[in-house]
């Protein structure tokens, strides 16, 4: 779809009750969409962005401005916990006496990260980064840095309205399936509208990248990468000519194009890293096999985090396998 992105505080129509608004972000991608469903006399908002003061005051000016056209929000969907999505969730709810909506598994997430702020969770943090391999003075780094979750989400409200895969939410006159995505997030919402042939597509499917598909310290032996991959094959259900509208980048079709080339770049990257096993190393010796560039200490987790879900898919195939030191740091070696 050919046309321009709006500026922080506005708003551009996509379709006829559909408006699309785009808030800054302190980090890569740099910025978030935020999709408005016209809904009787107000607004259904899909996401919050990110709890900062620039972006309050881009809120603010969108709801009393053109790109709420003097109407009210009246309803708020969250489609996952990341910060960048659920950061004012807390702040629009209690401004507007709204209950936002959100599966229960991301709100529960939320609400675990964004009391689970202690020393005893660096630690961990900082153990899983050592068991992969990363040197001292990162983990070093991570016991200093602290929480982050809590910095970037606005504090959260009490109640919630649980949504679930297969729900059919109405929204102006429309039916709006939902649609949940494991991988980037564990229960992450999308919203699929068979009549207008739109799906509300979240972080699951982006134009440009792949999403961050990371392995964490609170579930080591999960297999993120399978899910996401398993997600990208239920999306083919959805007609090919589907508008897409993702929360990074720009709207676009086809989308089952899009899904090929996600599952492609997933394999070769898989293979890369399976190619790069042939004589066992850590996570952390292995991203040269994933990553072009070296990561600084701030990208750093977001790259072990991405290795270490390769290695578990490949794990998972019986690709390769784990062998732990004396240490307890694990080398990954191709079977």
């Amino acid at each position: 779809m050919d046309i321009a992105p709006p500026l922080p505080g506005q708003a551009r129509e996509i379709l006829p009750g559909l408006r699309w608004m785009r808030f800054p972000l302190p980090f890569p991608p740099h910025d978030v969409n935020v999709w408005l469903l016209e809904d009787g006399p107000g607004w259904f908002a899909i996401d919050a962005a990110i709890a900062n003061d620039e972006t309050r005051g881009h809120w603010r000016t969108a709801l009393h401005g053109e790109a709420f056209g003097n109407r009210p929000l009246t309803s708020l969907l969250v489609t996952h916990f990341h910060p960048d999505h659920a950061g004012l969730m807390g702040w629009l709810s209690a401004e507007h006496g709204l209950t936002p909506m959100m599966t229960r598994i991301e709100w529960l997430q939320a609400r675990s990260l964004w009391f689970d702020t202690g020393p005893e969770m660096i630690d961990h943090q900082a153990e899983f980064a050592r068991i992969a391999g990363a040197p001292e003075e990162y983990c070093a780094f991570l016991r200093g840095r602290g929480a982050l979750y809590v910095r970037a989400v606005s504090p959260l409200p009490r109640a919630f309205a649980a949504i679930a895969d297969g729900d059919v939410l109405t929204i102006g006159g429309r039916d709006w399936r939902v649609l949940t995505g494991q991988g980037h997030a564990p229960d992450m919402a999308c919203l699929f509208c068979a009549e207008a042939r739109v799906l509300i597509a979240a972080d699951q499917v982006l134009p440009r990248i792949s999403p961050y598909i990371g392995l964490h310290a609170g579930e080591p032996m999960a297999d993120p990468l399978g899910a996401f991959l398993a997600t990208l094959e239920h999306f083919r259900a959805l007609p090919e000519d589907t508008l897409v509208l993702p929360s990074h980048g720009l709207p676009f079709t086809p989308l089952h194009a899009r899904l090929d080339a996600l599952a492609a770049h997933h394999a070769d990257r898989l293979a890369a890293l399976e190619d790069a096993c042939a004589a066992p190393a850590t996570a952390h010796a292995l991203l040269p096999a994933l990553f072009r560039r070296p990561l600084d200490q701030r990208n750093l987790g977001f790259g072990l985090g991405e290795a270490l879900a390769h290695l578990r898919r490949l794990e998972a195939a019986g690709r390769v396998e784990r062998m732990p030191g004396a240490d307890g740091v694990i080398a990954w070696g191709r079977k």
